[in-house]
């Protein structure tokens, strides 16, 4: 998959191509729990006991998710390859998201 130059992070949402929810429902916990290694400043001790920044799971719109950051790309090409062909394999539906700025009072 191209990623847009501008994007930040990409969410692989628990939801197939055609619709279909994804299963198990602890999907996303999951891959999450494998990717917990690759992390600013690599693993350490204790490092598999929290998720990386780079790939954590969330909900939106009660959709589970995986947000993986483009810095995982950066930082380990097969752990992001690994991650983008699990999306693929399962036919989930990516979002591509950029980060904005903030408001300035």
């Amino acid at each position: 998959m191209a990623i847009n130059p501008s994007s930040s992070e990409v969410f692989i949402q628990g939801v197939t191509l055609s619709g279909r929810t994804f299963r198990p429902s602890d999907w996303a916990e999951r891959l999450a729990g494998v990717m917990s290694p690759f992390r600013p400043g690599g693993a350490r001790p204790g490092s598999h006991l929290s998720y990386s920044p780079w790939c954590v799971p969330t909900a939106l719109n009660g959709v589970k998710c995986v947000v993986v950051n483009i810095a995982l790309r950066d930082h380990d090409p097969m752990a992001w390859d690994f991650v983008m062909n699990f999306a693929r394999d399962n036919e989930l539906q990516l979002v591509e998201a950029c980060l904005l700025p903030d408001e300035k009072p």
